[in-house]
C-alpha cells in the first residue's frame, strides 16, 4: 500500500480514494471510502492507456459481470460498477470497479512473511477456491484468474480477486493498429500442445497453486529456463515437500491429460467434505499472518482522504457499460503476482494471448518463455531499558494527535487500538528527494514547491529478491558478501546532486517577513521536510557536515532532535542507465556500483562519478586486491581494475584458471577474508552409459551437474584449493554463505533456496553448517544445530561460538560440539534476522523491528529498542560504523540510527523517491555501508553519504 501519486484519481463516482492498495499489469487498486456511509471499498481500475483499446474495455467489462454473478462466498461483492450519467469529454472513460474491502493478504506474500502453510491451511485454501471454481464451471465457463498474486488469504476464510487473464496477467500493453499484447504465467501442457483450455486447465493450476503453497516454490523448477515448456508438458512434478496426505491429489490435478484431472467439486470435497468455511471455523491463520492482516485492516481505517490539489482538475469516472452477461473466452493463463516475494516459475512461460472479442480490433499473440524465479508485540517489561529523557517536541507536534506518548514500549500504540499503523514519523525523520529527480529531465525546478500528496501510512515491502528466508533479512543479490562489522552492500551511480552551497550574505529583511519566514521553516522542519526552489534542506542531528574536498564547509545552525545530518552529498544513479547491481565500499575511498552494463566508481569525499567500465557488468561486490587495485567478479572472469581510471589491469578468465572445468559457471561469492575469496562454482559432464551385457540395448549416456567449492587468492591471482560439493537446486551451482572464518577452518552454510527437494526433505526441517579445512579445503564435518530451520538466520565468532535464530528466540551454541550455550527470548509472532558481532557484543535484530545488544559470553541483554516501524516485513539489516559507535538499521520502510552502546535512537531517514507523477514507484529495501565515519544509505538509484560517530 501506497500514497496516491499525483495523477490518481481522487474521486471514484461516490468513493474517494485513499491510497493505492495495488498496482497490476492491467489495472491499479485503490483503497476508497464512501463519503456519505464511511463504507471501504476497493477500486479496480483500468490503466488509461489500456482503456482506449477496444478489446480490453470489453474484457474489462466481461471479468466485472464474471465478478458479479460470482458475488458471495469467497468472492467480495461489488459496490458498484462505476455507472454515472456523465463522462469525461476530453479522453476516453475511466474504467472502474467497485468491490467490498475485506482485510487479506495474497498468498505471496503472506509465504514471504510466514513461509509454506500447513496441512490445514492448505486444506481450507484449495477447498474454498475449488468452490468457486465449481461454480464457474457450472455455467460451462473457464476463470483463468489463479495466480499467487490474486489469491488472498482473509481471517476467516481465501478471497478470489481476479475473474479472467487481464485480472491475471503479468504484463498488458496497447501496441499500434488497437493492438493489445497480454502476457501471461502459468501454462497447462493443453496450452503448449496449442490446444483449448477448459474447465481442466483451471485445475491444473489450481495444483500448481497449492504446490506453491505447500513448498514456497513451484513443482517444475528443476532445468533451464528455456525448457521450462518441455517439463511442464513432459516432466512429472517435485511435490516430495508436500504433505503426504495432499500429495496424491495434487498429482492428480497435475496430471498431463485433462481428462485424468479430478472436478473442482471433487477436489473442494476431498479437501473439506465440510466446506472451507467450516473447517475455517475458529481461525486458520497462522498466528504471524493473523497480526499481518489485523495490521493491514487498522492501517485501513487509519487512512484518511488526502487534500486535493485545487490546481488540478478531477478525474472523473467514467461507467463501465452494463451489457449482457457473456463467457469468458480468453485463452490466457494465470501467473504469479508482480512485486512480491513470490517467484514467477521457471515453468510460467508468458504469453501474448487474444481474447476472442470483435476481430476488428486484434490482439497480438506470441508465446515467450518468462524468466525464473518464485514467486509485534510489546517486549518483557524486564527486559526494556530505561530511555535518556527525550527532548520536548514543539507543540505543533503534539497537537498533531499522533498518539505517541513519548515512550519507547517495543510497539507504538495508536489511539489505544492496537499497533500503530505504519506512518512518518514526524518529529524524527526526514523525507528527502534528489534535485534532478523533482522533475522530468529537461524540465527546469519550478521556483515554488508544487503540493505533494499528504504522507501515508507506508505498508512494508515483500522482499523483492529470489529466494527469500523467511525470518531473516532479504538477502543481497548474488552478490552479496559478508563484510565485517560493515554489514552488507547495496546498490547505485551516476550524476551527483550537490546540495546548495551557504547564500551570499543578504541585506537586513523586513522583521515581519522575517518573523513570518521562521515561521513556515520551523512548521516544515516539524513535517521533516523543507522545500525551496526546488531543492532539499536537510536538518542536522547536530554535527554539520564537515568538507573533505576543497569547497567550503557550510555554517553550522540549529538542528532538531531526531533529525538526520545533513548528507555530504546526495548521488543518483542515472535514470538512462540500468539499475545498480551491487555496489561495496573500496578501501573508504571510492564507491563500487556494477549494474548490467558497466561498473563504475563514485568518490567517497564528494560524490562524483570518476569512472565507468563495461568489462565489469553484472558484476559482484568489489574487493581490495592488496593496496591499488579493485578486484571484481564478473560472470565469466575475474578483473583487477585501477582505482583511479577503472583500467583493467589484470584479467583471469575462467576458461583459463579453471581449464580442467569447461563450461565452469561461478556462482556468488560466499564470502573473504584478508586476500582469500571463497565462491563455488558448477560444469555439466556427460557420464557414459556402461558397456551392456550380451543381447542387451546399450543405456543413454546422462548428463550429471558436478559443483566444487574453490578457494581463491586475489593477491596472488592463484587458486589455493578446491573440493567438491553436493550439487545444488537446478541449473546445479549450491549457494554458500561463509558463517565464521576461523584459523583453523571456514564454517558455511548453503542457502536453503539452492538446496534440491531431496536434501530438503533429507533435512527434515534443520538447517546445516559444514567445517571446510582452511589450508587443504577437506571437508571436515557437518553438523545441525536443535532446531535451526534451514533458512534461520545464523552467524558466528571466531571464539567458536554459533548464534542462531530458533523458533522466536536466539540461541548461542558450541560450534564444534552443538551445546547450547543460552537462549534470549524473542517477541512471540517474531524471529530474529542476522546477528552482529561486534567486540563484547551481538547486535540482534527482529522481524518486530525491535533492534538490541547482548553479551556474547552470557546472553544477558544490554538494549532493546523498537525502529517503530509497524512489524509485517522482514528484520531490518545491521550495519556499524566504522567506529561502531553508530548501528543503522534499514528495513523496507526506513533507516534508523540508534547509539550502539546503550541504544539511543538518533535518527531517522526516508528517502519519498521520485516526484514525477509518471516516475516509477520506489519500492527497493533501504541498504547502508559504512565507510570511516560515513554510512551511505541506498534506496534504488538514490545514494546519500551522512556523517555519523
Amino acid at each position: 500500500m501506497e500514497a496516491l501519486r499525483q495523477d490518481d484519481p481522487r474521486r471514484f463516482g461516490r468513493f474517494t480514494a485513499l491510497a493505492r492498495f495495488h498496482e497490476g499489469a492491467s489495472a491499479v487498486r485503490y483503497v476508497a471510502r464512501d463519503t456519505a456511509s464511511g463504507e471501504v471499498a476497493l477500486i479496480t481500475a483500468a490503466r488509461p492507456e489500456l482503456a482506449a483499446v477496444p478489446a480490453y474495455r470489453r474484457r474489462f467489462q466481461a471479468e466485472a459481470r464474471t465478478a458479479e454473478r460470482l458475488a458471495g462466498g469467497w468472492v467480495a461483492p461489488p459496490l458498484d460498477t462505476g455507472e454515472e450519467p456523465e463522462t469525461p469529454a476530453d479522453g476516453p472513460e475511466t474504467l472502474w470497479t467497485a468491490a467490498g474491502y475485506v482485510p487479506a493478504l495474497p498468498l505471496a506474500e503472506a509465504i514471504g512473511i510466514a513461509g509454506p502453510l500447513d496441512e490445514r491451511a492448505l486444506r481450507i485454501l484449495g477447498a474454498g477456491i475449488a468452490e468457486i471454481l465449481s461454480r464457474v464451471h457450472a455455467a460451462g465457463a473457464v476463470l483463468q484468474g489463479l495466480a499467487p498474486g490474486t489469491v488472498l488469504l482473509a481471517a476467516d476464510g481465501p478471497r478470489l480477486t481476479a475473474f479472467g487473464p487481464l485480472g491475471a496477467a503479468a504484463s498488458a500493453e496497447a501496441r499500434p493498429g488497437g493492438q493489445l499484447s497480454v502476457r501471461l504465467g502459468y501454462l497447462t501442457p493443453e496450452q503448449i500442445e496449442g490446444k483449448e483450455v477448459s474447465a481442466a486447465s483451471d485445475l491444473f493450476v489450481l495444483g500448481l497453486l497449492l504446490a506453491y503453497a505447500a513448498t514456497g516454490t513451484t513443482p517444475f523448477t528443476e532445468g533451464p529456463a528455456e525448457e521450462a515448456a518441455r517439463r511442464i508438458a513432459g516432466d512429472e512434478p517435485e511435490l516430495d515437500a508436500v504433505p503426504e496426505a495432499l500429495r496424491e491429489l495434487i498429482t492428480n490435478c497435475l496430471a498431463k491429460d485433462p481428462a485424468a484431472r479430478p472436478t473442482a467439486g471433487t477436489v473442494a470435497a476431498e479437501l473439506a467434505l465440510e466446506g472451507a468455511a467450516g473447517l475455517a471455523r475458529g481461525g486458520w491463520l497462522p498466528e504471524r499472518l493473523a497480526a499481518a492482516v489485523a495490521d493491514q485492516e487498522a492501517r485501513v481505517l487509519a487512512l484518511e482522504a488526502p487534500e486535493e490539489n485545487p490546481d488540478t482538475p478531477e478525474k472523473a469516472p467514467a461507467p463501465v457499460s452494463a451489457e449482457a452477461p457473456e463467457p469468458v473466452e480468453d485463452t490466457a493463463a494465470p501467473e504469479p503476482a508482480e512485486g512480491t516475494t513470490a517467484p514467477q516459475s521457471e515453468d510460467a512461460r508468458p504469453e501474448d494471448a487474444a481474447p476472442v472479442d470483435a476481430p476488428a480490433s486484434p490482439v497480438e499473440t506470441s508465446v515467450a518463455p518468462a524468466p525464473a524465479g518464485s514467486p509485534a508485540t510489546a517486549e518483557p517489561e524486564d527486559a526494556r531499558p530505561v530511555d535518556a529523557p527525550a527532548p520536548r517536541e514543539p507543540a505543533a507536534s503534539a497537537a498533531g494527535g499522533d498518539g505517541d506518548i513519548g515512550e519507547d514500549r517495543g510497539t507504538t500504540r495508536f489511539l489505544n487500538t492496537g499497533p500503530r499503523p505504519p506512518q512518518n514519523d514526524r518529529p524524527t525523520t526526514q523525507l528527502s528527494l534528489p534535485a534532478e529527480l523533482v522533475a522530468p529531465p529537461g524540465t527546469a525546478p519550478a521556483p515554488v514547491a508544487q503540493p505533494i500528496p499528504p504522507a501515508l501510512p507506508v505498508a512494508p515491502v515483500a522482499p523483492q529478491h529470489p529466494g527469500p528466508t523467511h525470518g531473516g533479512p532479504a538477502p543481497y543479490p548474488a552478490a552479496a558478501l559478508p563484510a565485517g562489522p560493515a554489514g552488507s552492500g547495496g546498490a547505485g551511480g551516476g550524476p551527483m546532486v550537490s546540495l546548495p552551497l551557504p547564500p551570499a550574505p543578504a541585506p537586513v529583511p523586513d522583521p515581519a517577513a522575517s518573523r513570518r519566514t521562521l515561521l513556515t521553516i520551523a512548521a516544515a522542519a516539524v513535517g521533516g521536510l523543507i522545500v525551496g526552489g526546488g531543492s532539499v534542506a536537510a536538518l542536522g542531528s547536530g554535527d554539520t557536515a564537515v568538507a573533505t574536498d576543497d569547497k567550503p564547509a557550510p555554517k553550522p545552525r540549529r538542528t532538531l532532535p531526531g533529525q538526520p545530518p545533513e548528507p555530504r552529498w546526495i548521488y543518483t544513479h542515472p535514470a538512462s542507465e540500468s539499475s545498480p547491481l551491487t555496489t561495496a565500499v573500496w578501501r573508504d575511498k571510492l564507491l563500487l556500483v556494477t549494474s548490467e552494463s558497466q561498473a563504475s566508481a563514485v568518490d567517497l569525499r564528494t560524490g562524483k562519478r570518476l569512472w565507468q567500465r563495461a568489462d565489469g557488468a553484472k558484476g559482484q561486490a568489489a574487493l581490495a586486491a592488496g593496496a591499488d587495485l579493485v578486484f571484481v567478479a564478473s560472470p565469466s572472469e575475474f578483473l583487477w581494475l585501477s582505482p583511479k581510471n577503472g583500467k583493467v589491469v589484470h584479467r583471469v578468465r575462467y576458461t583459463d584458471a579453471f581449464a580442467d572445468l569447461p563450461g565452469l559457471a561461478v556462482g556468488p561469492l560466499a564470502g573473504n577474508s584478508g586476500p582469500v575469496v571463497w565462491f563455488t562454482g558448477s560444469h555439466t559432464v556427460t557420464v557414459k552409459a556402461p558397456k551392456p551385457k550380451k543381447g542387451k540395448k546399450k543405456g543413454k549416456d546422462k548428463e550429471v551437474v558436478q559443483a566444487h567449492f574453490f578457494a581463491y587468492d586475489i593477491v596472488q591471482r592463484k587458486e589455493l584449493w578446491r573440493t567438491p560439493v553436493p550439487a545444488g537446486r537446478a541449473p546445479g551451482t549450491p549457494a554458500y554463505r561463509v558463517v565464521v572464518d576461523r584459523s583453523a577452518d571456514v564454517l558455511v552454510r548453503q542457502d536453503a533456496v539452492s538446496l534440491t527437494a531431496a536434501e530438503v526433505k533429507a533435512a527434515k526441517g534443520k538447517g546445516s553448517i559444514r567445517s571446510f579445512d582452511q589450508k587443504t579445503g577437506k571437508l571436515l564435518w557437518t553438523k545441525q544445530y536443535a532446531a535451526v530451520s534451514p533458512e534461520a538466520a545464523t552467524g558466528g565468532d571466531e571464539d567458536g561460538t554459533l548464534y542462531a535464530a530458533v523458533g522466536k528466540d536466539l540461541q548461542a551454541f558450541e560450534t564444534d560440539t552443538t551445546k547450547p550455550l543460552w537462549r534470549v527470548e524473542g517477541s512471540d509472532g517474531s524471529v530474529f534476522g542476522t546477528p552482529l558481532v561486534a567486540g563484547p557484543l551481538i547486535h540482534t535484530t527482529e522481524r518486530s523491528q525491535l533492534v538490541g545488544a547482548v553479551e556474547r559470553e552470557s546472553g544477558r541483554l544490554v538494549w532493546r529498542r523498537s525502529t517503530e516501524v509497524p512489524g509485517t516485513g522482514n528484520a531490518p539489516s545491521l550495519t556499524l560504523s566504522g567506529s561502531e559507535k553508530t548501528l543503522v538499521a534499514a528495513d523496507a520502510v526506513q533507516v534508523t540510527a540508534f547509539s550502539a552502546a546503550d541504544g539511543e535512537r538518533l535518527w531517522k531517514f526516508q528517502d519519498i523517491g521520485s516526484a514525477d507523477p509518471k516516475g516509477a514507484t520506489v519500492s527497493a529495501q533501504y541498504r547502508a555501508l559504512a565507510a570511516g565515519e560515513t554510512v551511505v544509505v541506498q534506496r534504488d538509484r538514490a545514494f546519500y553519504a551522512f556523517p555519523v560517530a
